[in-house]
């Protein structure tokens, strides 16, 4: 690719103070990278519906309270960051996003409830972060993220985890810091690929024995918990090259 191809199809407006998004950028067909990290942006226009070769699309860090049904057709997104809005729903078209693979931020917004499918067709995902949302209920579709390698879930408010967390098999890291989970379920142990696992700020009196099924697990963080000063098993999961945080620090 020349650099001209590259200077037309990529466009960092990041930091400019823009209040909306200026129109000749709208018009830009061939932009494939949209960056538009911290602004001061309350909406997006439908207009935006107008630039579907888009791969990468940056809203992170503006004031974002709704987002137009007309996003629905950025088919060809494979990253979309959306933390830090003030985002309570998405759109009902966002289902439509099937070409989501890479990253999808959905952290430190006001989601509290989601359509159940809103992930449904989003098989090929490898990342997703819904950290922040203060007592969002989880849609039933994250099961279907058969691909997703990470998974982020800090600061929800959790009191249990649903069963089919067992069902991503491709799962590497899972953070469930500051939440109020005592207990984890039965199909936890099913998450063999888990190598990094967040259990920090929880209320975890005893390790779960699901956590000693993992097979893969080379750091397990257990800070700010619960848990009796005398970690049991210490020396297996030394032996299991596992690195174990424990304590306050």
């Amino acid at each position: 690719m020349t650099v001209a191809r590259l200077q037309r199809e990529t466009l960092d407006l990041s930091g400019k103070g823009l209040t909306e998004v200026p129109e000749s950028t709208l018009e830009n067909a061939s932009l494939r990278v949209l960056n538009l990290h911290r602004n001061r942006l309350i909406a997006i226009p439908p207009e935006i519906g107008r630039l579907e070769g888009l791969e990468v699309l940056i809203l992170a860090e503006n004031a974002l309270t709704s987002l137009s049904e007309e996003i629905g057709r950025l088919t060809n997104l494979r990253t979309l960051d959306l933390g830090h809005n003030r985002l309570e729903n998405l759109p009902r078209t966002f289902s439509k996003l099937k070409g989501l693979r890479d990253y999808l931020y959905l952290h430190d917004n006001r989601l509290t409830a989601l359509d159940d499918g809103v992930f449904e067709g989003f098989g090929e995902l490898r990342y997703l972060n819904l950290s922040g949302n203060a007592g969002l209920r989880l849609p039933g579709s994250i099961a279907k993220l058969n691909k997703l390698e990470e998974l982020r879930l800090e600061h929800l408010g959790l009191a249990s985890l649903p069963s089919w967390i067992g069902s991503l098999a491709s799962l590497e890291e899972l953070s469930l810091r500051d939440n109020r989970l005592e207990s984890l379920p039965d199909s936890f142990a099913e998450l063999h690929r888990l190598t990094r696992l967040d259990l920090r700020a929880n209320r975890f009196c005893s390790l779960p024995n699901v956590v000693r099924k993992l097979p893969n697990l080379t750091k397990l963080d257990l800070r700010w918990n619960l848990l009796e000063s005398e970690f049991d098993g210490r020396q297996q999961w030394q032996d299991r090259k596992c690195r174990v945080l424990l304590g306050d620090r």
